[in-house]
């Protein structure tokens, strides 16, 4: 077991040290921006990826916004929360619109929509990335592999650039822990 734990976190580590301190700078940058300008930032995942949005709204919300009151809030809603609507698009438009046709209710052009995909390749997190670049939005896309689709389309990019969606979705959560520290 020693050896592959060893295996594991030699990996992680290597990840974290080839990380682009650009990419994660400009990811802090538009982050502070939709706070200072009172903008919302929607974000979103499937599986793994959906259970970092939503600790990325709970940090955002009340870790990096209760303490300071002296500062902005920021106004992170994470699209991948409300089961019941979920279903309901899923079952009555597509799987692939229930996030898209959340923003269609909520969206103001200037607000940030971040999508987290490992692959960068999934459909319901792609519509809604297109669907807020076409209507002013900013968009981020935190990913794995080599970023898929989701690199390309986001305006911003995160890339773990591992082909490893464990150690992708363990920098993703990474990201949502240091940002808020930098911030504090």
């Amino acid at each position: 077991m020693k050896e592959k734990i060893n295996n594991y976190l030699s990996r992680l580590k290597n990840t974290l040290d080839n990380l682009s301190r650009e990419e994660i700078e400009t990811f802090i940058n538009v982050l502070n921006e939709a706070r200072e300008q009172g903008r919302t930032i929607f974000i979103m995942g499937n599986g793994g990826s959906a259970a970092t949005a939503s600790h990325y709204v709970c940090d955002f919300n009340k870790g990096a916004s209760y303490m300071h009151n002296d500062k902005k809030r920021f106004k992170f809603i994470c699209l991948n929360d409300n089961v019941a609507s979920m279903m309901a698009y899923a079952n009555d438009v597509s799987f692939e619109d229930i996030f898209v046709e959340q923003l269609k209710n909520y969206f103001n052009k200037g607000d940030v929509v971040i999508g987290i995909s490992g692959s960068g390749n999934s459909k319901n997190v792609l519509n809604a990335i297109e669907y807020a670049n076409q209507n002013g939005g900013i968009t981020v896309g935190l990913t794995g592999y080599n970023g898929g689709k989701l690199k390309q389309m986001a305006k911003y990019s995160v890339n773990t650039n591992i082909d490893d969606m464990q150690i992708s979705e363990d920098v993703h959560m990474i990201f949502d822990h240091m940002i808020i520290k930098i911030l504090d």
